[in-house]
């Protein structure tokens, strides 16, 4: 490919899309009878969060940046505990047929409850809004990751499984040296899904406990109408998804190239 494809592809196309997407917005915006803030107003009452992203002047008032940081800790901590979870629940569901039998119905009916019915089932458990919102990051997360995991598992060639028996290896060395490898794309298709859904539970459980982060400074922006708020917390929360997709790409390009 020529750089100056390259350049139209990654450059200029996205520049296209984005002053499309801009010029939608102006007009908008200038409609009679409409809230939104132009892109002009918003970066003028946003632009104190952005060029003092790390400031904090209060509890729910800081920089962007600083919101960002408090709800990637949280993610961090729920998606790992996600991770740890979902990706033996998978090997279970894939290499038991009884196991499966017995909890995929279950993991069915689990899989698609929304996270605002999850949070306050943790609040009830834990009583307090982070481990309240840990517990319903890591239940929302765990099942794209425990979905391929066993899609994977189950897709091992019989022959790999022959050649492990006829070597005489043992059941941790078959899962280490055959199941694992073989899978290692299954699951970490689960681990960016995992990923994004992560992100997205995150800002709706900041939203609804009020504590402080990108998801609950949205929520006060919008109790106070300030909209330009909120559109930088939009943009904040796309972005943000954005940059955590491509970093876990990178990473699996770097466990596959190994």
């Amino acid at each position: 490919m020529s750089k100056n494809r390259v350049n139209i592809d990654w450059l200029v196309l996205p520049m296209l899309g984005a002053l499309g997407v801009i010029g939608i917005w102006t007009l908008w915006s200038s409609m009679p009878g409409t809230n939104l803030p132009s892109p002009l107003k918003t970066w003028e009452v946003s632009k104190l969060y952005v060029v003092e992203p790390f400031e904090k002047r209060g509890e729910l008032d800081q920089g962007i940046l600083r919101f960002t940081w408090y709800s990637l800790v949280l993610v961090a901590k729920g998606y790992a505990l996600a991770i740890l979870i979902g990706t033996p629940l998978g090997f279970l569901l894939g290499l038991s047929k009884m196991f499966a039998k017995s909890f995929d119905p279950i993991i069915q009916v689990l899989r698609p409850v929304s996270p605002l019915a999850w949070l306050p089932l943790g609040l009830v458990l834990f009583e307090r809004s982070e481990p309240a919102a840990l517990f319903t990051i890591a239940v929302c997360a765990m099942w794209p990751t425990v979905l391929n995991t066993a899609v994977g598992v189950r897709s091992v060639p019989q022959d790999y499984i022959n050649v492990a028996r006829v070597l005489k290896l043992s059941r941790v060395k078959t899962l280490f040296k055959v199941l694992i490898p073989a899978t290692m794309p299954y699951m970490f298709t689960g681990f960016r899904l995992s990923l994004g859904i992560a992100w997205l539970v995150i800002v709706a459980a900041e939203m609804l406990t009020g504590v402080p982060g990108v998801g609950g400074f949205l929520w006060q922006e919008y109790n106070s109408l300030i909209y330009e708020h909120i559109i930088l917390c939009i943009l904040t929360i796309g972005l943000v998804g954005f940059v955590l997709d491509r970093l876990m790409s990178l990473v699996e390009a770097r466990f596959k190239s190994i």
